[in-house]
């Protein structure tokens, strides 16, 4: 993927084709599951302190954007806090969207990853299937239920802002599927904590991906080793 130059991650003009939407995607900042790899799904757990200094060092790297014209979020608490620090520093209102929550992952939210099998080995095996249809008891979505929301809802946003440059804060597990949406066939790997990635959403039902889970604005700061992970296990 296309790494960050001169700390600019639009080139000099920052200016999109008309026929294309720029979507800036970003990570929530850390929480206190993240840190004890508890699986928060749709639970709504607040950030921790690095995840706000996290959110903090995004905003101040977005703010110095151009021709940035709208910020889209999660609901949910640690992501929708990750985007009014950005927007607060972009001078923008933040537009909630629930398609873009992470995965709901039913039995297993509040457990860590190592516990789950142990705890509710129905819902855990439901988890690691490789069904793209299979629900996880207790509420929890399946693969293709989270794929078709979330690729939607960022369908959504690059119709309605043809020629522009959006961020979009969200989870783990979506940014994962809206890089197989893009990149069919490959294992994006896990995503970061305020990590940046862009998607190119073109017309004709073109997707394309300049940059991928960079996180060099973490890389001079104490919570970088705090950002790792991401997916299912995370959230």
């Amino acid at each position: 993927m296309e790494s960050v130059k001169n700390g600019n991650i639009a080139g000099e003009a920052g200016l999109v084709d008309g026929s294309c939407t720029e979507i800036i995607v970003v990570r929530h900042g850390e929480t206190e599951w993240n840190a004890l790899s508890k699986m928060q799904g749709q639970t709504d757990i607040d950030l921790n302190e690095a995840g706000r200094q996290q959110a903090i060092k995004v905003a101040e790297r977005l703010s110095k954007e151009p021709n940035i014209s709208a910020i889209y979020s999660s609901d949910l608490k640690r992501a929708l806090d990750t985007a009014e620090t950005i927007a607060s520093r972009c001078g923008l209102q933040v537009v909630t969207d629930t398609d873009l929550r992470e995965r709901h992952i039913g039995d297993l939210q509040g457990l860590t990853y190592s516990e789950a099998p142990k705890v509710n080995p129905i819902a855990f095996e439901a988890l690691k299937s490789p069904r793209k249809d299979q629900e996880i008891p207790g509420g929890g979505e399946s693969k293709d239920q989270v794929f078709r929301r979330c690729t939607t809802s960022l369908e959504r946003i690059a119709e309605k802002h043809r020629g522009e440059r959006v961020v979009v804060v969200t989870h783990g597990s979506i940014i994962e599927k809206l890089y197989k949406r893009a990149v069919p066939g490959e294992r994006p790997g896990g995503v970061w904590n305020t990590s940046i990635s862009i998607f190119q959403l073109s017309e004709g039902d073109k997707w394309s991906i300049k940059l991928w889970n960079d996180k060099s604005h973490l890389r001079e700061t104490e919570y970088l080793e705090s950002a790792s992970g991401g997916g299912d296990a995370s959230g």
